[in-house]
């Protein structure tokens, strides 16, 4: 028996090594390298629209099959926007060939052989080779426990659209359970209060658009349960630290303001199904936690045998290319890697950026120059038709930040197609209200 799966395993690698064999006499018969593309988010993303496919046959490996629009994510866990509004399919922006994209995880990499190994998404068994002549690592990265017991198990985040349609369920079946015969006051206020972990833009923005939705949809679908809903923010330092001060203040005034939204400064020591625990010894019962805390990263980097820094990202030199490889063919960029002695904030303008940037040095149209990062400034909605801009050249509050936010956004769409619904799903909403159909 072992030796029929030896056997088996012999020809399975003889097979793939064959095929990136055929790959690569191909590569070279047209003349163009192989770039292989990990991930499908801002940095690769950023490079795929900008490369030039004249000169490389681009393979993109990506475990997701379409680019999201993360800055407006937080609308859709609520239904101001449709899932699909804010997605743009991969294969919209063309490849040279059918099987150009993997929908794969990439599980290691061998920098001396420049091979990728991969394993399918839908066929976890079936694993495969890929060589490349040049390589950009774009994976992003993971939600950051922190070590927190039941963070895993128990917690919502908001990084994928499947995350913001399990928050929508869960907010709307929360609501439906809290008004059925048998549930006492008590359980229906538990149900009824949501806690956000990390009062970063994300999680500011997600309960900015919770309030939105109580305010306007829960006032006329669940009448009688709009002053039992109660929202906490959990933040251990200040909400929104990267911002102007005065920005800062004006966005913490505006939330203590609201009817049942609290701020606590406080930190999360543990998570159960049905309440948390904080430092300060307090426990909070809830029917919804959404866990918004820093970075940490994928599996796939972890095991990467490169320098990296004390937070688990790649290090590259300030051309982006990754240190510890003599090649120089490797890159990466995004959330999953920091500039040596060059620290970013790890934002999608950072990294949509780093996509542009590199995708110029490949093409050769660079002028050698190291990349540089300016900021463009920070956009936040706070709710109540009320944002934040925190801009190089001035500061907006309120209802004109507001709409600059609302603008800015509009513009940065992936597509035109994007660019059309996106203000439709808004025109909806304002008129007939949010959609609170349940499904899972």
């Amino acid at each position: 028996m072992h030796l029929v799966l030896r056997k088996s395993n012999e020809v399975k690698r003889t097979v793939s090594q064959l095929w990136n064999q055929c790959l690569r006499m191909k590569s070279t018969d047209t003349r163009r390298k192989r770039l292989i593309l990990l991930g499908t988010g801002w940095a690769s993303y950023s490079v795929l629209k900008s490369i030039d496919k004249s000169k490389y046959d681009v393979i993109v490996v990506s475990p997701r099959n379409h680019f999201l629009f993360t800055p407006l994510l937080c609308s859709t866990t609520v239904g101001t926007l449709e899932f699909r509004s804010i997605i743009e399919p991969i294969r919209n922006l063309g490849f040279r060939q059918t099987d150009h994209f993997h929908l794969s995880w990439a599980e290691s990499l061998d920098f001396s052989r420049q091979i990728l190994h991969c394993q399918s998404v839908l066929k976890p068994d079936l694993k495969y080779e890929l060589l490349y002549d040049k390589i950009v690592i774009g994976v992003g990265a993971l939600n950051n426990t922190f070590g927190v017991p039941g963070v895993s198990e128990y917690a919502f985040f908001l990084k994928e659209v499947a995350d913001a349609r399990k928050i929508r369920n869960r907010i709307l079946n929360n609501f439906e359970l809290s008004i059925q015969p048998g549930i006492d006051e008590l359980e229906s206020k538990r149900l009824l209060h949501t806690i956000i972990v990390g009062g970063g833009p994300t999680g500011i923005e997600f309960g900015a658009e919770l309030y939105d939705f109580v305010e306007q949809d829960v006032t006329r679908l669940y009448k009688k349960k709009k002053d039992d809903v109660r929202v906490t923010l959990v933040e251990s330092n200040q909400i929104l630290s990267s911002f102007d001060e005065r920005l800062r203040n004006f966005a913490e005034r505006k939330i203590k303001e609201r009817s049942g939204f609290n701020l606590l400064k406080d930190s999360v020591t543990s998570v159960s199904s049905d309440h948390v625990v904080l430092k300060s010894g307090k426990t909070l019962p809830c029917g919804l936690i959404v866990w918004s805390t820093g970075l940490a990263p994928r599996f796939f980097v972890v095991n990467l045998n490169v320098a990296k820094n004390a937070r688990g990202q790649i290090l590259t030199d300030r051309h982006l290319r990754i240190l510890g490889d003599p090649s120089g063919n490797s890159y990466a960029l995004g959330d999953c890697a920091d500039i040596q002695d060059m620290p970013l904030p790890c934002t999608a303008q950072v990294a949509e950026r780093q996509g542009r940037y590199l995708a110029e040095q490949l093409n050769g149209k660079g002028d050698g120059e190291p990349f540089k990062f300016t900021s463009m400034g920070m956009l936040a909605y706070i709710g109540q038709y009320q944002g934040l801009s925190d801009l190089p050249d001035f500061k907006l509050q309120g209802f004109p930040s507001w709409f600059l936010w609302r603008s800015a956004y509009l513009t940065r769409l992936g597509s035109w197609r994007l660019r059309m619904q996106v203000p439709l799903d808004w025109t909806k909403t304002l008129l007939f209200g949010r959609d609170v159909s349940r499904f899972e």
